[in-house]
């Protein structure tokens, strides 16, 4: 199969390719020793708004010149001769996750540049249809079953003024997915606020959430001060650790919640108040509660609907998804076009990442501030050295072969395990049962044994 490829004039042949290339759900390019595109499949029309019969003889420079996409990988592919990714936006908007595969020849050239595709469709909600920045927007990303379940166990509640527990280990991404419930919920446009409880004493989280009255106390505003209920009117006020809150807190918030009125500090005349809550915590309540330190009465209440985050370590298929989302966030805060090596993304994919989502995130904006062009194994700090027994690596890619049949593999394996049988992984492939039931039984003889 990888004979019937001429490099130099331009041609692709062999039916038998080109129908499976066409069958699957990236987008294919291929180039030739000259950055010319020699080959695209069927998905890449979509994705450009052009046949692919316009793209054929092309150099990957004029495309890029005339904003087909950006930034370019294709001089860091032919340079630095390794696989690498990055996040592309094309001429059309979309958002592609690129990874692009350098085979070297027998002199250790590049002989052909291989670059797959994907668009991105990452779960995420604007109000409105209303977009900001990258960096300002509300993004959901996942591609995990379980927090697709919960996005759309979110996309159910927001429209409603159900209280909302949101329980999950620290940097989750608890306070994101309030948030998101806020920016999907019919109060979008009222005041969304935030306070964490485990962050200010007692007292002064009192006077923050109820406010006070004129003279209520030693050294308060004379004037008095409206209570961050007062402010959230009509919004949603979102409780973060709810867990650190005082007894004492506990049974005037259960006031509120269930009255919808609170009395300020120092005063006497009860407040009419409309707002949502949504509470988080990554302690467990039920030992809290066991030992009387979190009132069993409050936690009924709030937890009318009980969201749960999964650790990132028990979602690895969103650690990928993620390094590459961080990476195009920090490479425009930073105006930066740093890729990362197909090496570091392996190590980082079997990682267990105590810290989850949020040490992910500071550890992608160090590495783009302190890599050179491509984020490679040898810019991790020592951490992640330390789990290399635990990376496995792909057998080496020498010939287009090796590329479409370990991409195969990887998908079939992928579906079958996932969907478990041949129909399912049919569909979701979108090819025939009768070729899903073949490639199962040549790439997954192993995983039906164990069913």
């Amino acid at each position: 199969m990888y004979e019937s490829i001429n490099a130099s004039n331009v041609e692709i042949t062999g039916d038998v390719l080109k129908d499976l290339l066409d069958y699957l759900s990236d987008e294919i390019f291929i180039f030739n020793r000259y950055n010319q595109i020699i080959y695209a499949n069927k998905v890449s029309e979509k994705n450009y708004g052009l046949y692919r019969e316009d793209f054929i003889g092309r150099y990957s420079d004029d495309l890029f010149q005339e904003k087909y996409w950006t930034p370019s990988l294709y001089l860091e592919g032919y340079s630095n001769k390794k696989t690498a990714s990055i996040i592309q936006t094309t001429n059309t908007g979309v958002k592609l996750l690129t990874t692009m595969i350098p085979i070297l020849n027998d002199d250790n050239e590049v002989e052909i540049l291989i670059t797959t595709a994907r668009a991105l469709t990452d779960n995420q909600m604007f109000p409105d249809g209303k977009e900001t920045s990258t960096l300002e927007q509300l993004e959901i990303v996942t591609h995990s079953p379980e927090m697709s379940d919960i996005i759309t166990l979110c996309q159910k509640v927001a429209k409603t003024d159900s209280t909302v527990l949101i329980q999950g280990d620290s940097g989750t991404g608890k306070g994101v997915i309030a948030n998101y419930i806020h920016q999907i919920s019919n109060r979008n446009d009222m005041p969304y606020l935030t306070i964490n409880c485990a962050s200010i004493p007692d007292e002064l989280l009192e006077s923050e959430l109820f406010g006070y009255t004129k003279g209520a106390f030693t050294g308060a505003n004379p004037l008095g001060k409206e209570g961050l209920l007062e402010s959230a009117e009509n919004g949603t006020v979102f409780l973060d650790e709810i867990g650190d809150m005082s007894l004492s807190l506990q049974a005037k918030l259960l006031q509120v919640i269930q009255d919808k009125e609170f009395i300020p500090i120092g005063g006497n005349k009860k407040k009419k108040v409309n707002v949502r809550f949504i509470a988080a915590t990554n302690r467990d309540l039920s030992k809290l509660m066991e030992k009387g330190q979190f009132r069993e009465d409050l936690y009924y209440r709030l937890n009318v609907i009980d969201i749960t985050i999964p650790a990132l370590r028990d979602r690895k298929e969103d650690i990928i998804p993620l390094i590459h989302h961080f990476l195009n966030k920090f490479n425009q805060a930073y105006e930066t076009n740093k890729l990362i090596s197909q090496d570091c993304l392996d190590i980082l994919a079997v990682y267990d990442w105590p810290g989850n989502v949020r040490q992910l995130e500071n550890l992608m904006e160090k590495l783009v501030i302190l890599s050179d062009d491509v984020i490679d194994e040898q810019t991790l700090p020592e951490t992640f050295h330390q789990n290399k027994h635990k990376h496995v690596h792909l057998s080496k890619i020498s010939t287009l072969d090796d590329a479409v049949n370990q991409a195969k593999q990887h998908m079939i394996r992928k579906s079958f395990k996932k969907y478990k049988t041949s129909r399912k992984v049919a569909e979701d492939l979108n090819v025939s049962q009768t070729t899903a039931t073949k490639l199962i039984r040549e790439y997954c003889s192993d995983l039906r044994q164990t069913q």
